[in-house]
C-alpha cells in the first residue's frame, strides 16, 4: 500500500501547527482517511483534534534525528493503521534527511512551506542555506502575519524567486483574509529570439528554468558561455559537457551545472575550456542523465578566455 506524505516544512513558530489543524478541520480533506501526524518539533501552539470532523487522526513524535529512518517510520504507520501521514518538520534538519529516511512505500503527495513574514528575513539573512533548503522543492509557501504593503512583499518576493521560480506565494493578513503573490518575473533574455543570448549573470536562471520547464526551450537556440569538462570512459569523441559553477545559497553550496554537447564531429575542446558556445536544444534521451534531459546540439563552440576569477561562480540574485 502507497502512503501519501503531506510535508510541512519551516522554522520554529512559523505557523506550521496551526496550518495542520485547519486543514484536518476541513471537511473536504479530511473525509475519514486514518491519517497519522508526526511532530519533528514542539511549539507553542497544540494540536486541536476536538475541530476535526473525524476522530481518525493519530499523533506521534520524532524527538531526534536520529529516530527518522525507515523502520521507525514503517512501524509508526503500521502501529496506527494510517492510510496517509502528515509531517510537521523540524526547521534545523535538512529536507534530504527525510526524503532518505521514507519507507519505500511512501511518497510526498504536497510540500508546503509556512513563514512568518516578520522574521523571514532575518532567517535568510542569518540561516540562508536552511531556507534553501525549505524552497528548494516546495509547491507553496504562506506567509503569515503579513502586515506589509508592496515593498515588503517585494522584498519577500524575491528571497523565494531566488531558490524556485514555480513555487505558489500567499500572504495572510492577520484577519486572515488570504492575498495571492501576483508579481511578474519575466525571463533576463529574450526566449523568441532567433538565437537566445544568455549574459554571464544570466546562467543560473536560464538552467534552473530550463530544469524547471524543459518542454519551452525544446528546439530553442541558445548562446553562452561555459566550461568544457571530457569524459572519455562515459562519451564519445564528439560528446562532451558544458556548464557552470552555481553557487545557490553560500560558498559550501557550489554546484557545477551541466549539459551535455553533441558535436558532428570529434571535439578538440579539453577539459577546463572556456568556451562560447552556440547550440540547438533537444529534449532526448542521454546517457549522461540517465534520463530524458536537454541535450545541446553543437552548431558553434569558440574556446575564449577565462571569466575573471569574481565572474566565475554564477549566482541566482
Amino acid at each position: 500500500m502507497d502512503i501519501a506524505v503531506y510535508v510541512f516544512t519551516g522554522f520554529l513558530e512559523a505557523g506550521k501547527t496551526t496550518l495542520i489543524n485547519e486543514t484536518l478541520a476541513d471537511p473536504r480533506f479530511n473525509t475519514g482517511e486514518r491519517t497519522l501526524i508526526l511532530s519533528c518539533e514542539e511549539g507553542i501552539e497544540e494540536y486541536e483534534p476536538d475541530t476535526f470532523p473525524h476522530e481518525n487522526v493519530f499523533f506521534e513524535s520524532i524527538d531526534k534525528i536520529s529516530q527518522l529512518n525507515a523502520d521507525k517510520l514503517t512501524a509508526l504507520q503500521k502501529k496506527h493503521k494510517a492510510e496517509r501521514v502528515m509531517i510537521e518538520y523540524n526547521g534545523m534538519w535538512l529536507n534530504e534527511q527525510l526524503y532518505n529516511a521514507m519507507p519505500q512505500n511512501w511518497y510526498i503527495y504536497q510540500e508546503i512551506m509556512s513563514a512568518d513574514a516578520t522574521t523571514f528575513s532575518n532567517y535568510d539573512k542569518n540561516v540562508r542555506s536552511y531556507v534553501v533548503d525549505k524552497l528548494k522543492n516546495c509547491e507553496l509557501i504562506a506567509f503569515n502575519r503579513f502586515t506589509g504593503g508592496e515593498e515588503e512583499k517585494l522584498v519577500l518576493h524575491k528571497i523565494v524567486r531566488s531558490v524556485s521560480r514555480t513555487v505558489n506565494i500567499v500572504y495572510e493578513y492577520p484577519d486572515h483574509t488570504v492575498e495571492y503573490d501576483e508579481i511578474e518575473d519575466p525571463l533576463p533574455y529574450d526566449l523568441s529570439a532567433d538565437v537566445v543570448e544568455i549574459d554571464d549573470r544570466d546562467f543560473a536562471i536560464f538552467y534552473r528554468d530550463l530544469a524547471e520547464d524543459m518542454e519551452k526551450y525544446n528546439g530553442k537556440t541558445v548562446r553562452f558561455t561555459g566550461i568544457v569538462l571530457r569524459d572519455g570512459k562515459k562519451l564519445s569523441k564528439s560528446s562532451y559537457i558544458v556548464g557552470r559553477h552555481v553557487m545557490t545559497c553560500c560558498a559550501d553550496d557550489i554546484t557545477y551545472c551541466h549539459f551535455a554537447c553533441e558535436a558532428d564531429a570529434a571535439s578538440p575542446l579539453q577539459t577546463e575550456d572556456w568556451v562560447s558556445l552556440t547550440a540547438k536544444i533537444e529534449l532526448a534521451n542521454h546517457k549522461l542523465y540517465r534520463s530524458r534531459g536537454p541535450v545541446l546540439r553543437e552548431i558553434s563552440a569558440e574556446k575564449r578566455e577565462a571569466l575573471p576569477r569574481d565572474e566565475r561562480i554564477a549566482t541566482f540574485y
